[in-house]
């Protein structure tokens, strides 16, 4: 954002909303999923823990807002990253969070998490 100051309010208003649309755990975790390759419906629901049909919402959400494509394959869809620059996004978070400390660090790679509605 240095690079690009001042910027528009509009400017920030996509910003924020991009921030927003990363901001729900279901969602970061479809991601990740998503980062490991193509998954349709029922690979995710597998994973994740929840239900069909919240799956279904978070990842409306992210077609809508441009993370993720969909690919119709007969009665199926495929879900895909759109936007390469996710992976980085999480590898600075991550690195960040992972410089704090070791507390942080074993909190990102617990297996164990907690689904929300």
């Amino acid at each position: 954002m240095s690079d690009s100051l001042p910027m528009s309010d509009r400017g920030l208003e996509m910003i924020a909303h991009r921030f927003k649309l990363l901001s729900e755990p279901t969602r970061l975790r479809l991601l990740q999923l998503l980062l490991t390759g193509e998954k349709n419906v029922n690979e995710l629901v597998e994973h994740i823990g929840t239900t069909q049909a919240n799956v279904s919402k978070h990842l409306g959400i992210l077609c809508t807002g441009g993370l993720i494509t969909r690919r119709r394959a007969g009665t199926s869809s495929y879900y895909n990253i759109a936007d390469d620059s996710l992976e980085r996004l999480c590898d600075i978070v991550c690195v960040s969070l992972q410089s704090r400390g070791s507390a942080d660090l074993e909190v990102l790679h617990t297996g164990n998490h907690q689904t929300e509605e």
